[in-house]
């Protein structure tokens, strides 16, 4: 773990622990359990948040008319992120000490999901989060913490195939600095390393800036033939402006929460043509991403393949809810959480929805649910598993032209 996530992991957790104190073992009502939807309704993550939400009520409905969970019913209380550390924390406080939630789901950006970690570990609840900094595994020493988005490192690993087979040989890397932008750089290069590749220069750059053409330009001036990012939207919007004024030729390959149709949008077709955009993709195939394709579009009026990340809080209420009956009556939270890789993992009857689940479950057999996000296979960090999706954007849209699974 680097020394500044210790230091401030550290300091938040002693924050916590002074102040959530004697709530650290509120119980819910015996027969509700509460859940906190903490999404980003605001903020660099907003074109994903309120649907997230939308995903988990859709969640939290299909359970309870299913009878719940071994005698309880699911409450799900939200609270907007606004995409940054300090609001979370506020946000998270309030979830845990007024409301008494037993887990906090749909954390995104691994900023927010760091600084909220040593809150919800100090109350002893569950955290569920779609963010991929090494970092989150690196902390969670009681087995509370569920990541359902691929690591930043897995993403690296992604982007060095993705090199590979587009037969790149020069590659550069430009990382916004925090953690989840550098663990999306640092896992290519140590991917691209071990291909017996070399990166010409690795350049880290600040947040909130109006340019960043001095950046740009110390990268170009290495000649690249592709540069990869560890990025948002709004940063990079101005660099591939400043990168289109510039007139150079190298590709580009981003994350799909920074390429995504928004850029397109902002800065137009010719300055987002052949983008390679890196995104983890669903379990298109499953019954459960059916299923819930078909709800999500009556409820949002908008597709569910636009969303990657409400699948995936979709699936943190079902798999919590799965673990919850098998778990049985007045659970804890750690109770609970022991119970998710048990509905999860292989080798139990696959199944696709709650009550599907919860039949079995009644009937004493094992199951293995299937995410409409991914297999939802978890390791022994609390991680998932799920492919990426290779997209080139071609006239303004976006044309999948690949698969990348690292199982």
């Amino acid at each position: 773990m680097r020394q500044g996530h210790k230091k401030l992991y550290a300091a938040l957790t002693l924050g916590a622990a002074l102040s959530i104190g004697s709530y650290a073992n509120a119980q819910a009502p015996s027969n509700e359990l509460l859940i906190g939807g903490l999404v980003p309704i605001t903020g660099a993550g907003s074109p994903y948040g309120g649907n997230m939400l939308k995903a988990m009520e859709i969640a939290v409905e299909e359970v309870n008319q299913a009878g719940g969970m071994a005698g309880r019913s699911l409450r799900l209380i939200t609270e907007d992120s606004q995409t940054q550390p300090q609001a979370a924390v506020l946000a998270a406080k309030k979830l845990i000490e007024i409301n008494h939630v037993q887990a906090i789901l749909g954390t995104w950006a691994s900023g927010v999901t760091l600084a909220v970690l040593p809150l919800t570990d100090a109350a002893d609840i569950i955290e569920m989060n779609v963010s991929g900094a090494p970092a989150i595994s690196e902390l969670d020493k009681k087995d509370l913490v569920w990541r359902f988005q691929a690591t930043n490192d897995r993403f690296g690993r992604a982007f060095a195939e993705i090199a590979e087979k587009n037969g790149y040989k020069r590659p550069a890397t430009m990382a916004f600095n925090n953690a989840s932008g550098r663990g999306n750089t640092d896992g290519f290069i140590k991917a691209w390393k071990e291909k017996g590749g070399e990166v010409l220069t690795n350049v880290v750059y600040e947040p909130n800036r109006s340019s960043y053409r001095s950046e740009l330009q110390q990268v170009l001036a290495t000649n690249p033939d592709v540069i990869v990012m560890g990025s948002y939207l709004p940063d990079t919007t101005i660099i591939l402006r400043e990168w289109f004024q510039s007139g150079a030729e190298n590709a580009w390959i981003i994350p799909g929460w920074a390429a995504n149709p928004e850029l397109v949008q902002a800065l137009g077709e010719a300055a987002t043509e052949g983008i390679i955009s890196v995104d983890t993709v669903s379990n298109t195939n499953a019954d459960s991403y059916k299923d819930l394709s078909e709800r999500y579009r009556k409820a949002t009026n908008t597709e569910l393949a636009d969303n990657v990340y409400a699948a995936m809080t979709y699936d943190m209420v079902i798999s919590l809810a799965l673990a919850a009956q098998k778990a049985g009556p007045d659970a804890t939270p750690q109770q609970i959480s022991n119970q998710i890789r048990a509905v999860s993992n292989p080798e139990g009857t696959k199944v696709y929805s709650f009550a599907e689940g919860k039949a079995l479950l009644d009937q004493g057999q094992e199951i293995d649910y299937e995410g409409a996000s991914s297999r939802l296979n978890f390791d022994e960090y609390g991680d998932s598993n799920p492919d990426f999706g290779v997209y080139v954007i071609k006239k303004g849209q976006f044309d999948r032209v690949d698969t990348v699974s690292l199982d």
